[in-house]
């Protein structure tokens, strides 16, 4: 008879914040705790960002339209997204996991990852440190979230699905291959619906499947990123915890705009307010720009190219030029809908020398007022006139946010 090993090899778990936006506003509003709620982005919003478990069990799901929730539930409430508070309060989780191991990678604003591998003979069992986990988080915000154990990082983002909300699963790594047999590869974390027809294309559904395919094939059509699938199916994920945060490698802000926009004026305001909250962030993080991707995006795809400015800077004044030049050469009249600017090369002040030195800029001290009087009552507190005509729509917490850095921002 075979006994489980004392120490795993290897142990990852992925905590998973139980509808994380819509929890911190039931708990902060009691008169909300057992309703049917949906978050959007502003009073306005009219998609449903995520949605609390009485919701969902009315059948609504995130990207569903307010008016398609209320059909399916009339008690149906929406609530105004508050991405600061989230924010706040996912960097209360995020610091308190540190308090359990070091090996902390922050996978979005209510994910991490955390390996603890070596913390097994400290801390206890891959399940007792989850549970141990599990109230750490709880008593860092008062919220419950759901726990996945494995000896991988998809196989413990799998687990943590599995029961919610505050669920604690755990897929040993000798019981993985049997765990994951039946299940559709689509399930995975990273394989989405393109892999998956390439796969199915080939009789391979489940993860018990891939072993008919070799490895080879995969790797072929997909280079690493095929090696890496089909360990997955097999809980192998190769993949490390990361706990470095690298260097941007673009820093942008788009916004939707009204359907249709036609208006150069409407356009001009959009670009500028991008442009100013480019220029602030890189501000913020003691960063400069020089090359840079300006787009409106229309019905047929995006209109616009990347352009650069003559010298590296923060300054929001040049990238607006690049933006009236954008117009000049690529708007033709056409209706759009969407406008994104997004620096193509941020990299720390200091840097690189230049081969002649920019003349000074007599904004900079400007700039330095406009952020700290912003810093202290408000973003664009102070800011252009034009920008006073800029979108009502509030900001919104970045896909690649971190708690500390250039990442943790609120675009």
């Amino acid at each position: 008879m075979s006994t489980a090993p004392l120490l795993w090899p290897r142990a990852i778990i992925l905590v998973d914040m139980n509808a994380f936006f819509a929890s911190v506003e039931q708990r902060d509003r009691p008169e909300l705790r057992d309703r049917p709620i949906g978050i959007t982005n502003g009073a306005t919003g009219t998609c449903i960002i995520t949605s609390s478990y009485e919701a969902r069990a009315c059948g609504v799901k995130t990207g569903m339209r307010v008016k398609d929730a209320l059909r399916l539930c009339p008690d149906f409430v929406q609530i105004p997204a508050r991405p600061q508070r989230y924010a706040r309060i996912s960097t209360d989780i995020m610091e308190a996991l540190i308090d359990i191991t070091p090996d902390v990678e922050v996978f979005s604003v209510d994910e991490a990852f955390l390996d603890i591998t070596r913390c097994q003979r400290l801390l206890g069992t891959p399940e007792q440190i989850a549970q141990r986990t599990k109230d750490r988080v709880w008593a860092a915000c008062d919220l419950p979230c759901s726990v996945g154990v494995a000896g991988d990082k998809t196989t413990a983002k799998y687990a943590a699905k599995l029961h919610k909300p505050d669920g604690l699963t755990v897929i040993p790594p000798w019981e993985t291959v049997q765990r994951l047999r039946d299940v559709p590869l689509t399930e995975l974390c990273g394989i989405g619906s393109g892999i998956g027809r390439y796969l199915a294309e080939r009789h391979v559904y489940t993860c018990g499947d891939m072993a008919q395919l070799p490895v080879s094939e995969l790797a072929r059509r997909f280079g690493n990123l095929g090696r890496r699938i089909w360990l997955m199916a097999q809980g192998l994920d190769p993949l490390p915890v990361e706990t470095r945060i690298a260097p941007p490698k673009s820093m942008g802000h788009g916004k939707v705009m009204p359907p249709n926009t036609r208006s150069r004026e409407v356009m001009l305001t959009y670009l500028e307010h991008m442009s100013y909250k480019i220029g602030t962030r890189l501000r913020r993080h003691d960063m400069v720009a020089q090359q840079y991707f300006i787009g409106l995006r229309a019905d047929f795809g995006w209109l616009g190219d990347s352009y650069r400015t003559l010298y590296p800077g923060n300054d929001a004044a040049p990238l607006m030029q690049l933006c009236r030049r954008m117009l000049a050469e690529h708007w033709s009249g056409e209706g759009v809908h969407q406008v994104q600017v997004t620096a193509l090369d941020p990299q720390p002040c200091g840097g690189q020398l230049q081969l002649f030195e920019a003349p000074p800029n007599h904004n900079d001290q400007v700039n330095a007022v406009m952020d700290a009087i912003n810093r202290r009552f408000g973003e664009f507190a102070l800011a252009p006139a034009r920008l006073l005509n800029r979108s009502d729509m509030p900001n919104v917490i970045a896909p690649a946010w971190k708690p500390h850095g250039h990442r943790q921002t609120i675009e």
